[in-house]
């Protein structure tokens, strides 16, 4: 097997290993507050996770990989939902916004860097699987349920303190996971100094 193989397979075992994941984060359950019609989930954790370990297109395809399952009648959303009809709901932008979430989050943790910090991941875990997230599931919420744009944003507030938790544990998963087991990372290895070059 080439290299390339090889890479094209560790690839694909990562993307269905964060695909798992983020289904696993649905097994607990929804708690549906205060009558919204939009559900908190521990989903939005592993799409965090996903970007943030994997990197953007990476992260992005486990999301969606998960979503294609979904739309095939699977039941992988919290609270056992699956079937086409979820992608017609109020949740239909949030599910979305997952895709672009776990890439925005892979954008900002991985750019330009050989290793997680915490203010990367803390960062890019909120602007990637809050703001981003966001961004696409008010404006689509409000299409779908008639409810006014800004009464829809003032309602998703209710979600930002629990959102907030879940950025501080993707910060401090992705952090111990660097520690145990840096390879589950799609970071790039930083370059070899050659000795003679580090002596001068």
């Amino acid at each position: 097997m080439t290299t390339e193989n090889n890479s094209s397979l560790r690839d694909l075992t990562r993307i269905a290993t964060f695909t798992a994941l983020i289904a696993v984060l649905g097994l607990p359950g929804a708690i549906p507050l205060f009558g919204n019609a939009v559900p908190i989930t521990l989903q939005t954790l592993g799409v965090m996770l996903a970007g943030a370990v994997l990197g953007w297109w990476r992260g992005a395809a486990s999301v969606l990989a998960l979503l294609l399952l979904v739309a095939a009648g699977l039941p992988l959303l919290s609270g056992g939902r699956g079937g086409i009809g979820v992608f017609f709901g109020p949740s239909v932008g949030y599910l979305i916004g997952f895709v672009f979430g776990a890439a925005v989050t892979g954008l900002i943790v991985h750019a330009g860097a050989t290793k997680p910090t915490w203010l990367r991941v803390a960062l890019g875990s909120f602007v990637g699987g809050v703001l981003t997230v966001y961004l696409f599931g008010i404006p689509l919420q409000s299409v779908v349920t008639g409810i006014p744009l800004l009464g829809t944003a003032y309602a998703s507030l209710i979600f930002l303190p629990g959102d907030l938790v879940k950025v501080a544990l993707s910060t401090a998963l992705v952090l111990a996971v660097w520690r145990a087991y840096p390879k589950a990372f799609s970071f790039p290895r930083a370059p070899r100094i050659p000795a003679v070059a580090a002596s001068q």
